[in-house]
């Protein structure tokens, strides 16, 4: 009985074999034709991932989506809690685009976020990078303590700086050493609104500096240690090199940012109650008072004021995702 050898290696006994033979034995052709008439696996990865998102898509629709579309559906009426319910179309949409109250609102909103936001990052762009360069035990205790506002209700901040910034407060104590002041910094139009933001950007620092420090060690070294030998100080190794790679981390913290600090209602609230002459009333302040004025159709005016704020930051949110492109984050 005979043997046949492969084409190929008769005449050379163990020699290569045919090229042809090394890829008939690397390819199972009946293993490829399993795998194109039997996509069951494929269907169990698709059912999988679906079961894992569905506990979340329905909260999603159940405390976002549905709450949402009911809203909008009790925006068309003209709802009172002496009379049933009549249907007014987009009667309250203009009641509410007309009203200047609404406007100046949502100036005092960007005014906020234009100052609670930028200068929020910046500092704790400058925390986080300081943090890299300590010992480990250092930055464990920096990143506890620079936490601490995180943890801290907005009631109890309220109060700390409504008490900071009385006649004889720190903040006047502190202009006292310039030999200046004292100010009345929450009876005045010009400076009510930045001494909120001061608490603001306060509150928001923890979150925002560890999620910064986070971005800063995941740039590797070598990219610094290139910059460094071309001779590029700290300002130029920044622009050039630790901006553009956290350029998703950035364009996250500012829009997140931006669309709490328009949202924002404890601070105004607590230490101003909107004044002086609605310097401080920002645009959820001006949805909690229109709800609870006491006339007859509050709730109406309010859900549609409401939805009107969501439209304005959605559309804010798009107008900045469209001005800073997010890019396919760097693989260091």
């Amino acid at each position: 009985m005979s043997v046949l050898a492969p084409q190929g290696s008769l005449g050379n006994p163990g020699g290569p074999a045919a090229p042809d033979t090394v890829a008939a034995t690397a390819i199972d052709p009946k293993r490829l034709r399993r795998r194109r008439a039997n996509p069951a696996g494929m269907r169990g990865q698709s059912r999988t991932a679906y079961l894992m998102i569905a506990p979340m898509a329905i909260l999603l629709g159940i405390f976002v989506m549905w709450p949402l579309v009911y809203a909008i559906y009790l925006s068309g009426f003209e709802i009172s809690f002496y009379q049933d319910p009549e249907f007014v179309g987009l009667q309250f949409y203009q009641y509410v685009l007309e009203d200047k109250r609404f406007w100046a609102a949502l100036g005092v909103g960007l005014a906020y976020a234009a100052m609670v936001v930028p200068i929020g990052m910046l500092i704790s762009l400058l925390i986080a990078s300081f943090i890299k360069t300590l010992s480990r035990r250092l930055a464990s205790f920096m990143k506890t303590t620079v936490y601490v506002p995180a943890v801290v209700s907005t009631v109890v901040a309220s109060v700390l700086y409504l008490f900071m910034y009385q006649d004889q407060g720190l903040a006047n104590w502190l202009l006292s050493l310039l030999r200046l002041g004292p100010v009345n910094w929450l009876n005045s139009p010009v400076t009510a609104l930045p001494a909120i933001a001061v608490p603001g950007i306060w509150l928001g620092l923890g979150i925002t500096t560890l999620i910064m420090l986070a971005a800063l060690l995941d740039i590797p070294d070598s990219y610094y240690e290139s910059a460094q030998l071309d001779g590029a100080g700290f300002i130029k190794r920044t622009w050039y090199i630790t901006l553009p790679v956290m350029r998703n981390v950035l364009l996250y913290l500012f829009v997140t940012g931006f669309v709490g600090a328009m949202q924002m209602l404890d601070l105004p609230l607590i230490m101003t109650n909107g004044g002086p002459v609605g310097a401080t009333t920002t645009p959820n302040l001006f949805i909690f008072n229109t709800f609870r004025d006491g006339t007859a159709y509050a709730t109406s005016f309010s859900i549609t004021a409401a939805l009107l704020l969501f439209a304005v930051l959605g559309t804010l949110s798009a107008f900045i995702f469209r001005l800073v492109n997010s890019e396919k984050s760097l693989d260091g």
